[in-house]
């Protein structure tokens, strides 16, 4: 090994100069005067204070427990995955990706959501992003920054527009699409005609596009969720009885939390008695992830269950933050001594199926079709 080489060569290097340390008398500072140049910039040490060198010890225990837990977790993986199937429904661009683990066999992967969903899913975010281009500019005829990009972004709305009749999508949509790649290209042409960006023209534009927006959203979910239906179809027949012990999981940010089509999806096949259970709904920072740390996730979420169970004698316990309910006491007492009253939801019992997401109702709009 190269780098147990050169840590060799460096203490019987230190040892010829009698300056190894713990051995022989004398202070660091005089050891390190001993020492060839080289070694004196980086020789020495500090020595830590009692408190200090306990401190050390201490929190050493939980750094080593990291490393023990991550040993073990590829141990329980194994042990999960050859005895259940496994589903993950990953966030993508493209509608979303599920694949089967089942024991003892290679990741099935299901086909793609129809490119139709990936069509109609540009054509709306189009919409969306010539606001990105015009908004900062509104009223300031002076800047003229945004004419470039919106420049660029209408001949590429023209060329999108243009090629809709070769698109392979049902010949029906195509009218809306056709309707609102062109109000694209009008409303630009303006803008770039006008050398300015006012809030009046750009009002107008969202209100004439929002209802066919509105309209392909809604052709746009029914072909993800009638894809995904299909594929647990196949799957929950394919696997049988061993469909009851499998484990599902799918992941969401936060604007995607709420109504998250894969997990509703999923919800559909697993029932009311297995969300938070043997279906998990993970949360993660991007709207994309990997297989492989849900997996992680997932198989760890299942392992730490038996941790509860054996030292506190509840199953579901490490599904929840351990402190947590310490921590609302706390903050009662806490707000209490501020004459104030804590503000904290209900408590809910470990192991609760409720659903992972808001859940209770009240006033307001709840869906575009709400919206007037």
């Amino acid at each position: 090994m190269r780098g147990v080489g050169i840590l060799s060569r460096l203490a019987i290097g230190l040892m010829a100069t009698g300056a190894v340390m713990g051995s022989g008398s004398g202070s660091a500072s005089a050891q390190t005067g001993s020492l060839p140049d080289y070694l004196k910039n980086i020789s020495g040490t500090t020595a830590p204070t009692p408190p200090e060198l306990a401190n050390r010890d201490v929190l050493q225990l939980n750094t080593t427990m990291f490393a023990l837990y991550d040993n073990a977790a590829r141990t329980f993986r194994r042990n999960i995955m050859a005895n259940h199937p496994i589903i993950l429904a990953l966030f993508s661009g493209a509608g979303g990706r599920m694949i089967l683990y089942k024991p003892g066999r290679p990741p099935e992967e299901a086909p793609s959501v129809p490119m139709v969903y990936q069509v109609m899913k540009s054509a709306g975010h189009s919409v969306m992003a010539i606001s990105q281009v015009v908004v900062p500019y509104i009223g300031n005829a002076a800047d003229k920054s945004w004419v470039t990009p919106l420049a660029a972004y209408r001949t590429q709305m023209k060329a999108a527009l243009d090629g809709v009749d070769a698109l392979a999508i049902q010949a029906d949509w195509k009218p809306t699409l056709k309707t609102i790649l062109g109000n694209n290209v009008a409303y630009m042409d303006d803008c770039l005609a006008k050398g300015v960006i006012n809030i009046a023209d750009l009002q107008a534009f969202a209100r004439k596009q929002a209802p066919d927006v509105k309209l392909i959203i809604n052709w746009a979910a029914s072909t993800q969720v009638k894809h995904w239906m299909g594929v647990l179809d196949g799957w929950k027949a394919n696997l049988g009885p061993d469909f009851d012990k499998t484990y599902a999981a799918s992941n969401a940010i936060y604007v995607a939390r709420q109504n998250n089509v894969l997990f509703s999806v999923l919800a559909q096949y697993f029932g009311p008695e297995a969300i938070n259970d043997r279906l998990m709904l993970i949360e993660t920072i991007n709207f994309t992830t990997t297989p492989e740390d849900m997996l992680a996730a997932l198989t760890r979420i299942v392992a730490d269950r038996s941790v509860g169970e054996l030292f506190f004698g509840n199953y579901k316990l490490m599904d929840f933050e351990l402190m947590g309910g310490d921590a609302r006491k706390t903050i009662v007492t806490e707000m209490k001594a501020r004459g104030r009253e804590a503000f904290l939801p209900p408590a809910v019992p470990f192991g609760s199926k409720q659903w992972p997401a808001l859940v209770t109702p009240g006033p307001g709009p709840t869906s575009l079709d709400d919206l007037k």
